[in-house]
């Protein structure tokens, strides 16, 4: 097993105790308001239960070993293992040795705002974007880090875990270049994955990218491949092609894995009878929305919220 050093972050002496940005309610953690990004250890001697989030989480194995539990099944974990969790994915940890994992976790409005032209690049687009949903992957992606890699990304994640104390107005650039820095090692890493040598892949089509943002910012709208092509001016068999080249998935696909992470917070984070939440996402269809959530999270949305707004534990 490779032997890693890690270093731990802590702040200096005699300095105001630095609070973790990242809290609970009614067991689901999140990124407290005004936060970006948030980098920390977290250690499993035994495990950890299984559990949600309502950000981008990252997380690569700095020490020991474990096994990862998630909808896709069980992995075994090792040093330098990553894992990306896309919000509202469910997973936890059990078996484990030790397990030392350098979390890092961002929220969706960071991924909308400041790093939105992540969409237009041909590596990082795919590892926030495209790959976590496409291949059935449940909004979940893993690669593995080389050595060399690993070390980088812990440099970056040390630098992003000593900017929790500063400001966010005078330090934004750090905070957002440190992250930038840390999935770039990342995107790489499953470009290699993907049989990809990195700078090889193609820009995202413009065409893409604009259906993407017309989707998202009309989740409860009634698309169709036709009204969606009109909107860009091309065929919708051209659509098609387009879309499944930068994502995996065709247009409607990509839709519905959007609209049921959005179904995901609306029932953790508020009351909303479920038909209402199937509404507001564009499934008025209560028997077809129920379908849908439970084919990508493997649970039905009432199991859903009732095990994870009642869960107590820490979940990171």
């Amino acid at each position: 097993m490779l032997a890693f050093l890690v270093r731990r972050y802590s702040a200096p002496m005699n300095a105001a105790p630095v609070e973790t940005p990242v809290q609970e309610v009614k067991g689901l953690a999140y990124i407290t308001d005004g936060s970006l990004a948030y980098a920390g250890h977290h250690l499993h001697e035994v495990g950890h239960p299984v559990h949600t989030h309502s950000f981008v989480e990252v997380a690569v194995v700095t020490g020991g070993q474990g096994t990862h539990k998630s909808l896709t099944g069980c992995r075994s974990l090792q040093v330098g293992d990553a894992i990306v969790l896309r919000p509202g994915v469910w997973h936890g940890y059990e078996d484990c040795r030790g397990l030392d994992l350098y979390n890092c976790c961002f929220s969706t409005e960071l991924l909308q705002r400041e790093l939105a032209w992540t969409r237009e690049d041909p590596l990082l687009g795919y590892l926030l974007w495209a790959g976590p949903n496409s291949m059935q992957r449940r909004g979940m992606l893993t690669t593995r880090l080389a050595p060399e890699a690993l070390r980088e990304c812990v440099v970056h994640l040390d630098g992003l875990a000593g900017l929790r104390g500063r400001s966010v107005l005078q330090h934004r650039a750090d905070i957002i270049g440190r992250l930038s820095l840390f999935l770039g090692y990342l995107a790489r890493a499953v470009a290699t994955d993907r049989g990809e040598a990195s700078g090889s892949e193609a820009r995202t089509h413009p065409a893409v990218l604009d259906a993407m943002r017309l989707l998202e910012s009309r989740l409860a709208h009634k698309w169709t491949l036709n009204e969606l092509a009109d909107e860009l001016h091309l065929t919708p068999r051209y659509v098609v092609r387009l879309f499944r080249a930068a994502t995996g998935l065709p247009p409607m696909a990509y839709l519905a894995q959007h609209r049921v992470e959005k179904a995901a917070f609306l029932l953790l984070h508020t009351d909303q009878p479920i038909t209402q939440i199937g509404r507001a996402v564009g499934w008025a269809d209560q028997n077809y929305f129920a379908r849908r959530f439970k084919a990508h999270y493997g649970l039905p949305a009432t199991t859903y919220r009732r095990r994870f707004t009642h869960n107590t534990s820490v979940l990171l």
